[in-house]
């Protein structure tokens, strides 16, 4: 891997840990202030809204700037999130502000890859970047876990700075202005990433204009008979990851009890298990092989069902990693096939923020779903057997959808499949 690499994996594991103890400090900020449970659940769909306002501007953003500058820009849009929660406006205003750097950011984090790397390097550079940001997930959820609890937030608290009156006066205040300066970090980051040298495509004056190309990019991405498969399955996964950060925590207060503290290290464990996979799939599988893992994701539906039956958390952590496994294994090849049909297609900004718009507004729809149904009274369990059943019936349609491709249009998907044999093998 090249030197570069390393800098935007530092930068992006720092950023994604300080997003997720956000997550964390949230709900708890929300819990704190007497919100009703519906506007906690309300988080997860709030960060996703603007990557789906936004989503025809930011792939062209990406593709306009250097990445490394894009992704500094980004990071600073987080620290104004945060600062804006800290003074006063509503949490799910100040989480949504955070979304807006975060949808920024991923265009540029995930496109630098086809610019720096070769095709052949490609599922490798996914293993790694999904690691890494599984990684931070899993260090997020637990050190905003602990960031909110007593121990922390006592000694936290307890810091007096002369003459500066903070106004920070309780546990979810103080994790944030902690995370401010992890965003800081990232930042830094951000300014030691290298030019690749790639030509920028300007972004028009007429900004409509990139609504009719954004709608151009979309189609032609789910007309492409592999394209179409990879961006259904990555769509599904991630609103259904998305959503489940959120479904764990309330799954853990209602069958163990636990506090936010307590059920953030259950989100860890779910990430732990996706690390494995990912590091798995990025050594043993091959771009040309990604529509096999495919099965997988039926079985992954299937398990979050058993979650209602579980009610000892030494049977639900390895439980728990297992389900993140299967997850981890599916999303890499099939995150890294898609990137190659979106690069050839349409260039690397854009094919992601394409690839963004489906998978976070899927989460926007199962998100408000699932808050709509908090707020109609549906228990943590009822939620998640209907996940279960979303997931494992719709991934069994997209393998009935890519089977059909097989029959029905055998040549196209035979030849698109050569080309990311021989991009695997001599890029």
């Amino acid at each position: 891997m090249k030197r570069g690499f390393f800098t935007i994996m530092s930068a992006q594991f720092f950023s994604s840990l300080a997003d997720n103890a956000l997550f964390v400090a949230a709900v708890q900020l929300l819990k704190t202030g007497g919100a009703p449970v519906w506007q906690q659940a309300a988080l997860v769909p709030m960060f996703a809204l603007f990557y789906v306002l936004l989503a025809p501007y930011v792939g062209a953003f990406a593709d306009a700037l250097p990445k490394g500058r894009v992704m500094l820009i980004s990071n600073t849009i987080k620290i104004i999130g945060c600062l804006l929660m800290l003074f006063g406006t509503h949490p799910l205003m100040s989480y949504a502000i955070v979304g807006l750097g975060a949808a920024a950011y991923s265009p540029a984090k995930y496109g630098i890859l086809t610019e720096l790397l070769p095709a052949s390097q490609l599922v490798k550079a996914n293993g790694w970047i999904e690691g890494l940001t599984i990684a931070s997930i899993i260090l997020g959820v637990l050190v905003g876990g602990q960031l909110v609890g007593s121990m922390v937030s006592i000694r936290l608290l307890s810091l007096d700075f002369p003459f500066i009156d903070t106004s920070v006066d309780t546990a979810a205040e103080a994790a944030i202005s902690t995370l401010i300066l992890v965003y800081g970090v990232a930042a830094w980051f951000n300014t030691r990433i290298p030019d690749t040298g790639v030509e920028m495509r300007p972004m028009p004056r007429n900004k409509l204009e990139l609504l009719p190309d954004f709608w151009r990019c979309n189609t032609r991405l789910w007309q492409d008979k592999l394209g179409q498969i990879s961006l259904a399955t990555t769509t599904l996964f991630w609103g259904v990851s998305g959503n489940l950060r959120y479904i764990v925590l309330a799954w853990a207060a209602a069958a163990l009890g636990y506090s936010v503290t307590q059920a953030s290290s259950l989100v860890g464990v779910v990430a732990v298990g996706t690390a494995v996979g990912a590091v798995v799939a990025s050594m043993r599988m091959k771009l040309d092989q990604a529509t096999s893992v495919m099965p997988l994701g039926i079985g992954m539906g299937l398990l979050v069902i058993l979650l209602n039956f579980i009610d000892n958390v030494w049977v639900a952590a390895p439980f728990l990693i297992l389900l993140g496994g299967l997850g981890g294994f599916l999303v890499v090849p099939m995150n890294a096939l898609l990137q190659h049909r979106g690069h050839n297609l349409m260039g690397a900004g854009r094919s992601i923020a394409v690839q963004n718009f489906n998978e976070q507004a899927c989460i926007l729809v199962l998100g408000g779903f699932y808050s709509l149904s908090t707020g109609l009274g549906l228990s943590a369990f009822g939620a998640i057997t209907v996940f279960g059943m979303v997931v494992a019936g719709f991934m069994w349609l997209i393998k009935r959808w890519h089977a059909h491709n097989l029959v029905h249009h055998r040549e196209e998907v035979e030849h698109l499949l050569d080309i990311a044999r021989n991009d695997n093998h001599h890029g």
